[in-house]
């Protein structure tokens, strides 16, 4: 019998696999929390509970440039599992020969979970964009800026 995630429900956790995948959560979730500085004032400004930086414009390239790398990763990725998934590139891991479930119950809940994860990286992508075009819109000269209205 199948129990969380595919593992047999005898299976015993190595030691470090539970704070690994405690530890990738709270990374990932770092991370994605991150884009919100896209369309936040803390985003463009460092806050003012940052000592010696409260205040300080952030430099545009400072945030497009990490934010374009993490989207064009994120993308990568998301193609490589689904690509993995339909052709299976790599060998299962798990002892039992199998991998990901490809029918049934299970493999409807797989699919429905990390679909909107296939989401991301392109909205990353547009939010990236459209913080550069702000700030860079923000930062020019008055004479260039394009009239409002």
């Amino acid at each position: 019998m199948l129990g969380l995630a595919g593992y047999d429900a005898d299976y015993q956790w190595a030691v470090w696999e539970r704070p690994y995948v405690i530890g990738l959560s709270v990374v990932s979730e770092g991370l994605a929390l991150l884009a919100l500085g896209l369309v936040r004032p803390w985003g463009e400004v460092v806050p003012d509970w940052v000592p010696k930086l409260r205040g300080r414009r952030i430099p545009i390239p400072a945030v497009v440039i990490p934010s374009a790398l993490g989207a064009a990763l994120i993308m990568m990725l998301c193609a490589y599992g689904v690509l993995n998934q339909i052709f299976g590139f790599v060998e299962p891991l798990n002892e039992n020969g199998e991998g990901f479930p490809t029918s049934g119950p299970a493999a409807w809940a797989l699919w429905t979970t990390y679909a909107p994860l296939l989401a991301w990286g392109p909205l990353l992508a547009i939010l990236t964009v459209a913080y550069h075009r702000r700030r860079r819109a923000d930062d020019a000269p008055a004479a260039i800026r394009p009239e409002a209205g």
